[in-house]
C-alpha cells in the first residue's frame, strides 16, 4: 500500500530525528591510507641483486668460450 503524504511526512521527520541521535554517518569519515614500509632496505635488495646476477655473469664469461671453442672444434672435425 502506497504511503500517504502525511504517512510520509511523518515518516522523514522520525528518520531526520533518529539521525540527529546517531550523530553524523560513517560515510563521511575516510581512513587514510596505510604505507606498508619493507623489511629490508633497498640497500640489501640491491646487494643480494649484485651478489646473485653478478655472480651469474661472471659464471657465463668463464662459460662461454669454453663452449665457442668446443662448437668450433666441433665444426672442424665435420669441415675436414
Amino acid at each position: 500500500m502506497a504511503q500517504t503524504p502525511q504517512q510520509r511526512k511523518a515518516n522523514d521527520k522520525y528518520a531526520k530525528s533518529e539521525a540527529a541521535k546517531r550523530g553524523k554517518g560513517a560515510t563521511t569519515t575516510v581512513r587514510p591510507k596505510q604505507s606498508t614500509k619493507s623489511p629490508v632496505s633497498a640497500g640489501w635488495v640491491v646487494l643480494l641483486a649484485f651478489v646473485i646476477f653478478g655472480g651469474l655473469a661472471f659464471e657465463l664469461l668463464r662459460i662461454v668460450p669454453e663452449i665457442w671453442s668446443t662448437i668450433v672444434s666441433m665444426f672442424n672435425r665435420l669441415a675436414f
